[in-house]
């Protein structure tokens, strides 16, 4: 819808406040030379990161670590926010009208973009999974970090959207035995569907090759740690704000020599960063997006225009979402 012959009207979603969102709008001008114009189809909730920001428990020491690519505003209130949103093409760049493409981009019905800024969906993946490209990029680069090896024991502490894929891709491995650990009995259906074990905590195998943490929670971590075998490596995905953790880095902590590793998707794991650009890494996690059994991560998507009003419960710890897609249209 055009305004004063000036632009177009987009719409966003702000975080003004704790536990307060509305949607803006806003003018969009024409794209520039090297820009296209895009129009949203789906974008999704981070639940991990977007409750911090929901909740305005961002630590002021990382305003500027936690930024995302187009972001506006500044933390902590108000900011638009968000990292996953897909749509066609509709202007710009000549060559890639009419493409379906994924974007880091905050959750707003149209916006321009540098072309060199999206990714283009190839057709055997459709654009609600492609939704998913932020956590499998996320994912992805965690298990570089890991460097898991075939047949190795492999646990994975949190059965959220990014464990649950570090899951599926370690599970794809020849020979490897890998637990999916969630304290909620109802995430053994998800692993099912994504081909791994489950298991609840106090009833995992132990003596793993490998333990990844990423459940949010000091007690997920602690379980990693006595999940671990002789040697063994730990990574930590799991970020908590402004939370203090306590780890237990005594009893066999240091007898069994074990590797407390953090992984951050913010940098290129070091096995890869001499030959990967960002680029080529989000366009690898798109591609891993192909596989159906995906679709078990994503909940019934909710209309753009509901999205204040159902955010609170879609972010409450208890809501069993996973991965929220919004729809817009």
């Amino acid at each position: 819808m055009a305004l004063n012959g000036t632009g177009d009207v987009a719409s966003a979603l702000w975080y003004c406040g704790p536990e307060q969102v509305e949607i803006r709008q806003d003018i969009v001008g024409p794209p520039g030379p090297d820009e296209v114009r895009v129009r949203a189809l789906y974008s999704a909730i981070s639940r991990g990161t977007e409750s911090l920001v929901f909740g305005g428990r961002i630590p002021e020491s990382e305003f500027e670590r936690m930024r995302a690519p187009f972001m506006a505003g500044r933390f902590p209130f108000p900011v638009k926010y968000g990292y996953a949103t897909v749509g066609r093409i509709e202007d710009g760049v000549e060559a890639l009208r009419n493409r379906t493409v994924f974007a880091l981009y905050p959750h707003q019905t149209l916006f321009n973009i540098a072309a060199g800024s999206v990714a283009i969906l190839p057709d055997n993946v459709p654009p609600q999974r492609a939704v998913l490209a932020a956590n499998m990029e996320t994912a992805l680069n965690a298990v570089w970090d890991a460097a898991p090896g075939p047949s190795d024991r492999i646990a994975v502490i949190g059965a959220g959207v990014v464990g649950s894929l570090v899951a599926y891709l370690c599970g794809q491995l020849p020979g490897t035995d890998v637990t999916l650990v969630d304290i909620n009995p109802a995430r053994a259906e998800l692993a099912r569907a994504l081909g791994v074990g489950f298991a609840r905590p106090g009833n995992v195998k132990g003596d793993c090759d490998l333990v990844v943490h990423a459940s949010g929670a000091p007690e997920g971590l602690r379980t990693a740690l006595e999940l671990a075998g002789e040697e063994a490596t730990v990574l930590e995905m799991s970020w908590y704000g402004d939370t203090a953790v306590t780890a237990m880095l005594g009893g066999p902590f240091h007898s069994r020599r074990l590797r407390l590793v953090s992984s951050q998707v913010g940098q290129i794991a070091p096995s890869h960063r001499p030959r990967w650009t960002h680029q080529r890494r989000l366009a690898a996690a798109i591609a891993l997006l192909r596989d159906p059994r995906l679709d078990a991560l994503l909940a019934p998507p909710v209309a753009f225009p509901d999205l204040p009003e159902r955010l609170p419960k879609i972010l409450a710890a208890g809501s069993g979402i996973l991965c929220q897609p919004i729809a817009y249209s």
